[in-house]
């Protein structure tokens, strides 16, 4: 842990990863982009273990959406990870974790159905047949972005990112049969693109480089409505009109990743029996691991 007391500080001004972990622990934390700039973010995705193989083999299949980068280190265990990141292990990862309170926002599903929506635990939903599992965050490239002069607009507003769901089909894996890609949005001016493409292109382990971009791409992803996100915040200009106002501008157009909210929607197609929880949209485990350390050239 910093120096610093996260007894004192707000959460934007949180060093580390362990810092924001420690802070969700005992008190309200809102959402985590441009929290410990250059610290991994992770998606969570906390399944019965009889869903574990195939859900593994989902991310094998679909490492764009759902770029598996660690699981619980054995059955139940929720202050232990083992990692899929090379060159790190689980440790290295994170430590001094309870994954049941250290993201600042949980879902909870019962037989893929929505039961708890933002709640601040899940102690008391896990059990010792639970298997965690860690998906890599784009927000997690976001410090990249900013220091190179992209930050992207909803952190620079303040605001979750936008997320929608898409047309795009998963490659299925077992039980998880029938879903389709979920995206998130920062948009950019036209002339910028290419270095946003260059930049996150060597974050593969948290999504990588965009999948589509442009005014056009609303449409050939499904996406009905570019102001009307089924996850995040509406996504608004600078001076807080809808983007949509925007649309066949190049001032800016929209620019969509894959999304680790991608799981929990497979989750919701695939009828699972029992109790699955996850992070709330935007509201992630923050990591020991840095940035420099996952991206490759």
């Amino acid at each position: 842990m910093s120096t610093t007391s996260t007894a004192v500080l707000a959460p934007h001004t949180l060093e580390t990863g362990k810092d924001v972990r420690l802070y969700a622990r005992s008190r309200p934390c809102p959402n985590t982009s441009g929290l410990a700039p250059t610290y991994l973010q992770a998606n969570l995705i906390i399944l019965p273990s009889k869903y574990a193989s195939d859900f593994r083999l989902l991310c094998a299949r679909n490492p764009v959406p759902c770029p598996l980068i660690a699981e619980s280190s054995k059955l139940g265990a929720w202050d232990s990870v083992r990692s899929y990141l090379p060159g790190l292990d689980g440790q290295a990862v994170v430590t001094d974790v309870d994954i049941r309170n250290d993201a600042p926002k949980y879902n909870v599903y019962k037989n893929s159905k929505l039961i708890k929506a933002g709640c601040s635990n899940i102690v008391e939903d896990w059990t010792d047949d639970h298997v965690a599992f860690l998906i890599g965050c784009s927000f997690s490239f976001e410090s990249s972005l900013a220091a190179a002069g992209l930050p992207p607009l909803h952190t620079t507003l303040g605001r979750n990112v936008p997320m929608y769901r898409t047309k795009i089909p998963l490659c299925p894996a077992g039980v998880f049969t029938g879903s389709t890609f979920v995206v998130s949005m920062r948009p950019y001016r036209a002339s910028d693109i290419s270095s946003v493409r260059d930049i996150t292109r060597a974050f593969s382990a948290t999504h990588g480089e965009p999948i589509a971009w442009g005014w056009e791409s609303v449409k050939a992803l499904g996406i009905e409505d570019i102001d009307s996100p089924q996850w995040g915040d509406a996504p608004i200009t600078q001076n807080g009109g809808p983007l949509g106002g925007l649309s066949g501008s190049d001032e800016l157009v929209p620019v969509f990743w894959g999304c680790g909210v991608t799981p929990q929607e497979a989750v919701m197609r695939a009828s699972l029996d029992g109790v699955v929880m996850a992070h709330s949209p935007g509201h992630m485990l923050l990591l020991d691991c840095r940035d420099s350390e996952i991206t490759r050239e």
